[in-house]
């Protein structure tokens, strides 16, 4: 078996493609576009790699190819939690032995570059799309959350990795209705702080983009793995998500004005993507503008409350409104998440609107040799 880097156009898209041999006729994998992976490899696409620095790897058999991974480092990571990370994403493998041999490869890389400590999935950061699927098999892969087979974390800790965290996945059922306790503590919260919110205004997006820019790392900046997201990063998300956006399914809680927390739910295009195989052309674009208004589940992504208003009700009273948008546009389910494990206060909150755990995602560390 070789492991060998990517260096040209013909590999690169080798490894983008893998995947979808991998996975071929697989029920609950839904491949990414072709298109947006290539962008999200290469510098001067994608602003990660303003401050990051990522090598790509195939495994191979012969002329079979077994497995691909990348490796990253990431300074802004590196700056905020004081250490030398190395990472591992789109980790994909036919064997235990491709996969070790990636692994291997990867820690190399990221020992070059001085990491002292190598987790994963991470593709790239905590920002991404991140962890190994361990529990929710049995379920289609949601928009932005990665699926792999189940012999993956094995592989993984036989290489020598632990688990560092998990992250919690929910879903629930509609027609939503918030319980007793959820709608009082949402009024309360209305009275005491005049907390107002409202839909993303599309006719102004720039300016409410500035808005989840500031609260986006000041919701999330005491978060395990958390590292701020550039304004080119926001841009850059902010595009490709912009084309699924429901301005009702964006909300902004405002007190006296001033914008303090936000909600991010968008439709799980990945129910009109299955199809297209990961190619929008030629007949891709059809499986999605034809696809995109007949939606009627889709993803809660992001709940964030500025520090010195939590714990006052905001949270409720975003998600009740939201709530009553989805039963309005008839969506009968939604994932939430992902959560971390310990994250009491918010897990404990969307329990508490009847929701039931239905994936982890795990990510495991490894220390690596001086």
């Amino acid at each position: 078996m070789d492991v060998v880097p990517v260096e040209d156009p013909r590999e690169l898209a080798r490894f983008i493609e893998f995947p979808l041999d991998l996975y071929r006729g697989h029920p609950y994998w839904v491949a990414p576009l072709n298109s947006d992976e290539k962008t999200r490899l290469t510098p001067g696409k994608n602003p990660f790699f303003e401050h990051g620095e990522a090598a790509c790897f195939l495994a191979r058999e012969g002329r079979r190819i077994v497995g691909r991974i990348a490796a990253s480092i990431d300074r802004n990571h590196d700056a905020v939690h004081g250490e030398r990370q190395g990472a591992f994403g789109f980790f994909e493998a036919r064997s235990a032995k491709a996969a070790a041999a990636l692994l291997t490869a990867a820690e190399s890389w990221a020992s070059g570059k001085g990491a002292a400590i190598m987790r994963g999935p991470l593709s790239f950061t905590t920002n991404d799309e991140c962890g190994l699927l361990v529990e929710g098999f049995d379920r289609s892969q949601q928009l932005l959350m990665p699926y792999n087979p189940s012999e993956y974390g094995g592989w993984i800790e036989t290489a020598g990795y632990a688990k560092a965290k998990d992250l919690l996945t929910f879903t629930l059922a509609g027609p939503y209705k918030p319980t007793p306790t959820f709608l009082r503590i949402s009024e309360m919260a209305r009275r005491r702080s005049g907390v107002v919110t409202r839909p993303i205004d599309m006719q102004h997006f720039d300016e409410e983009l500035a808005r989840v820019k500031e609260l986006y790392n000041g919701a999330w900046e005491k978060n395990w793995g958390f590292v701020p997201m550039t304004d080119a990063e926001i841009d850059h998300m902010a595009k490709q998500l912009k084309p699924a956006v429901v301005p009702e399914f964006i909300r902004f809680a405002e007190v006296d004005g001033k914008p303090v927390a936000f909600l991010l739910y968008v439709p799980d295009v990945n129910l009109v993507l299955k199809p297209a195989r990961g190619r929008l052309f030629p007949f891709g674009i059809f499986h999605l503008l034809l696809g995109l208004p007949r939606i009627r589940q889709g993803r809660l992504m992001a709940l964030g409350v500025l520090p010195e208003f939590r714990r006052t009700g905001l949270a409720p009273a975003l998600v009740t409104d939201l709530a009553a948008a989805l039963n309005r546009k008839g969506y009968l389910q939604s994932t939430i998440g992902w959560t971390l494990e310990d994250n009491d206060d918010v897990n404990n909150l969307i329990l508490n609107f009847g929701s039931t755990r239905s994936s982890v995602h795990r990510i495991f560390a490894k220390p690596l040799a001086a």
